[in-house]
């Protein structure tokens, strides 16, 4: 009797896994170049159930909301009255805005929406290259403002040559990587708290990542191939070492880190030793490595060579450094002409194929976020559909 019922039990789990495998699949196929006008009609309807639940959460929350609307009233009093005061607004609005700009980059770096949008190799990376490559021609970061951060020009001073250093490069550049990288932290922390509500209120999750965690722990044992492996052992480090655990796999590029955050929600690990590790590990010590690692690729002697290298490449090395010779001296030039005197260089076609490759990809950012919406969507009327059979 209890074979036929442990048997009955396995078929059971069996058809029903196989059922939610047949729904993904067919979830995953919900996108814009297969399913057009489905993909835009899931797209609004996710989109109007979000606003809603997101003024739902704002009106329960309306004391906070209240404050911060006083707040940012008192601000813009502050900044729409004329005095001396108006020197500090400026400078305060200035640094906040800037500062929010690499924040909200880093945010949409991790935060899972839809592909993410790699904002380091299409942001941060090139502005740390371009100051790098700045100091060195100009031999000071003492960059004139304006027209800085929007345009690098040399100061008009002359500073000796050898006053640049890394050190120099990198605490010009230390605001806006460590911004970026607390932006990084923050998107940490959606996967933290679904893994940590759903473990408080005993509910079915409602997201891919954990249920696949969850089929990972019941797994454990079995597991042979390396991608599994490698995330049990993400899972262990967390869950045994605690903050120091945490604290190395944020330190790292670590493709993973997802799943530190699911772990540390699951297992009910306290929110400011996730976020705390979290945000050290991502915004002090891994941006200082990758901010180390771009100015150091980046600094003139290594450019030269590898430009010098380009040349050695058999039948199309002298054509390919040809373009990148004149890049680069372009840049030099500009670096050199005072903001908005003169005609400004032929833009070079490196620079243009690199604005169609930024265009191309946050292109492909905002279709992923369509997709995965719809996708959404299509869980909901799944999830509905189970909820009304299990009450027939």
């Amino acid at each position: 009797m209890c074979v036929c019922l442990r048997q009955t039990y396995q078929d059971l789990n069996s058809s029903l896994r196989e059922r939610k495998q047949l729904d993904r699949e067919e979830r995953l196929s919900l996108v814009l170049w297969k399913r057009p006008f489905t993909t835009l009609q899931y797209f609004c309807i996710e989109t109007l159930i979000t606003l809603k639940e997101w003024t739902w959460k704002l009106w329960q929350r309306r004391g906070v909301v209240f404050l911060t609307v006083v707040l940012f009233s008192l601000f813009s009093m502050a900044y729409s009255i004329e005095g001396a005061h108006q020197e500090y607004v400026q400078y305060l609005e200035k640094k906040f805005l800037w500062c929010a700009y690499w924040v909200g980059l880093g945010i949409l770096s991790s935060v899972g929406l839809g592909t993410g949008l790699h904002t380091f190799l299409l942001y941060l990376g090139p502005h740390i290259a371009s100051v790098t490559l700045a100091a060195y021609e100009c031999g000071s970061v003492n960059f004139p403002e304006p027209p800085y951060p929007a345009q690098i020009v040399c100061p008009e001073e002359e500073v000796l040559l050898e006053s640049i250093s890394l050190w120099t490069i990198m605490s010009k550049v230390r605001l806006e990587a460590c911004m970026w990288g607390a932006g990084t932290a923050i998107g940490e922390l959606p996967p933290y708290f679904m893994a940590r509500a759903a473990r408080l209120s005993g509910a079915d999750p409602d997201d891919e990542d954990y249920e696949e965690f969850e089929e990972m722990l019941e797994q454990a044992q079995s597991a042979q191939d390396f991608a599994t492996r490698a995330k049990l052992a993400v899972q262990n480090m967390v869950q045994k070492v605690g903050f120091f655990g945490i604290l190395a796999c944020a330190s790292i590029p670590n493709p993973l880190f997802d799943l530190a955050g699911i772990t540390c929600g699951h297992f009910l690990i306290p929110f400011w030793t996730f976020f705390g590790a979290t945000l050290i590990g991502k915004a002090i010590i891994k941006m200082h490595i990758q901010k180390l690692f771009v100015i150091i690729t980046f600094s003139k002697h290594i450019v030269e060579q590898m430009v010098s290298l380009i040349g050695f490449i058999p039948g199309i090395g002298a054509s390919l450094q040809k373009p990148f010779r004149e890049y680069l001296e372009a840049q030099r030039a500009k670096l050199h002409n005072p903001a908005g005197d003169g005609a400004a260089a032929g833009e070079s076609w490196l620079s243009w194929v690199f604005e169609k490759v930024v265009l191309v990809m946050v292109c492909y950012f905002i279709l992923s976020i369509i997709n995965s919406m719809a996708q959404s969507y299509a869980k909901r009327l799944q999830q509905k559909k189970y909820s009304e059979e299990k009450t027939k």
